[in-house]
């Protein structure tokens, strides 16, 4: 069977790169759809951390080829009765469990059709109960690439009743003087993503960072409009504010990690 765009299947887990995990979900794909390109989006979510995942997602989807099978695994209910669903939008087709791994795409993306994957023909003959990834989530996006259709996946679903969870935010309690958010992620480089987006900023303001026991990080506009190891905060390539240390690592400097407090103030 053949569709009018090419195939693309993203990937995107906390399964990490050390095992064999990722290479095997990649062979089911290729087994099934062997044209198929395959784009790893990161296997570095932290492990079981389905809000993160959610936001990495949901900050990459614009810069996927049109028309993707986007494959997202962070699952720590797998093997229970947590639904496997496939969700198509205007753009792209994702394949998730339904334990809010979606939540930013269903926030921000518009829903054709969704549906609860039951169809075992399109599922490995034998399945594991604790690596779905491999097993029911990797062959149906194969199947997928190779023209078969969403709705013989399983029965339609109401996005309605699609799990959600609440996603990383900011809020400010001094009409927009002060912004509290929290660290989403820690990047390669040490650097940590917050929850505050920086249109809430006023940019006819200046504004500092308060994180850990470090309070008055300028916020910049790049890492050389501070000294060599200074801290500095900047708006990062998703459009959240970061918090770096110039040729350093802000994450060791400061001992936080995902979860922790952030605060941005605004200065005379």
């Amino acid at each position: 069977m053949h569709t009018e765009y090419p195939h693309v299947i993203v990937l995107m887990t906390d399964f990490g790169l050390n095992d064999t995990y990722v290479g095997q979900m990649k062979g089911v794909i290729l087994s099934i759809a062997p044209t198929t390109q395959v784009i790893d989006l990161t296997h570095a979510i932290t492990p079981q951390n389905i809000a993160q995942g959610a936001f990495l997602l949901t900050k990459s989807v614009d810069f996927f080829p049109e028309h993707s099978i986007v494959l997202s695994v962070v699952d720590p209910g797998v093997g229970t009765a947590r639904k496997a669903i496939a969700v198509a939008t205007s753009n792209h087709t994702f394949l998730a469990p339904d334990n809010g791994l979606l939540t930013g795409i269903f926030q921000t993306q518009t829903i054709k059709r969704c549906v609860s994957i039951t169809e075992e023909r399109y599922m490995l003959s034998l399945r594991s109960s604790t690596f779905h990834g491999r097993d029911v989530f990797s062959p149906v996006a194969a199947h997928l690439a190779c023209g078969v259709p969403l709705h013989e996946l399983g029965d339609a679903i109401e996005p309605s009743d699609c799990v959600k969870i609440i996603m990383p935010e900011c809020k400010s309690n001094d009409d927009g003087q002060s912004w509290d958010g929290s660290i989403i992620y820690t990047d390669h480089f040490g650097n940590l993503v917050t929850s505050v987006e920086a249109t809430v900023l006023d940019s006819l303001k200046h504004w500092v960072a308060s994180a850990g026991s470090c309070e008055h990080i300028p916020v910049v506009a790049t890492y050389g409009d501070v000294r060599d190891q200074e801290l500095l905060a900047y708006t990062g390539s998703s459009g959240m504010i970061e918090i770096a240390v110039r040729n350093g690592n802000a994450s060791l400097r400061l001992g936080l990690r995902e979860g922790d407090c952030v605060k941005l103030s605004a200065i005379s």
